[in-house]
């Protein structure tokens, strides 16, 4: 973008298409279009400039510039000889991605888990609650394998996480070739027998 306060054409249209898919992603319309200027930017902006380009209150900028430092999806920046805040977004998007994910799973998966955790340490009094508890322990059991492979993807490189991605469907053929060699059918890889969990260990 370039330094004057006016959006570009095809950055505008960015900006507005981020502004509508923020509230399917669990943001506003205005943090998603605050963001999506920042994103873009070529320089760090500071809050006067953004209400100008998007046409926003500064209110509601300044509310907006909070919630996406809570996300920790901006950094903030002192320039010299200037006492105003400016914004900037991590250039490698590998990094916004990453920060992203460990947001949401903080705010959305782990309440989850925990909650299960707590479930699964009850005693059940009746049939029902035994058959609720073992679909509990099932959830729990996925999500806590699919944290398991989120940490250790967040632990590679971006070079290697990127190569990984991009495995995807030499990797699924493997599975399926280690398959037919060992006589696993299908329906027993797409539902594998979760391993005991630390939660079985604790009541045992």
């Amino acid at each position: 973008m370039n330094t004057s306060l006016e959006i570009p054409p095809l950055s505008r249209q960015f900006v507005a298409h981020f502004g509508e898919m923020g509230s399917k992603w669990g943001i506003n319309r205005t943090v998603g279009q605050i963001y999506a200027l920042i994103f873009l930017s070529q320089r760090a902006l500071n809050a006067d400039e953004m209400a100008e380009m998007l046409q926003f209150s500064r209110s509601n900028v300044s509310m907006g510039l909070k919630e996406l430092q809570a996300w920790r999806l901006v950094r903030l920046r002192h320039l010299p000889g200037d006492r105003r805040e400016y914004f900037e977004a991590p250039s490698d998007v590998w990094e916004i991605f990453r920060v992203l994910a460990e947001e949401r799973r903080r705010r959305e998966i782990e309440p989850t888990l925990s909650m299960l955790r707590n479930a699964l340490l009850e005693s059940p009094a009746s049939d029902a609650e035994r058959h609720a508890q073992e679909r509990m322990r099932d959830m729990h059991a996925l999500i806590d394998r699919l944290m398991t492979w989120f940490d250790d993807v967040q632990r590679l490189s971006p070079e290697t996480a990127l190569q990984l991605m991009g495995m995807g469907a030499k990797v699924s053929k493997f599975l399926e070739f280690k398959d037919r060699i060992t006589g696993r059918s299908s329906s027993a890889t797409a539902s594998p027998t979760p391993p005991p969990s630390t939660i079985d260990t604790q009541k045992s």
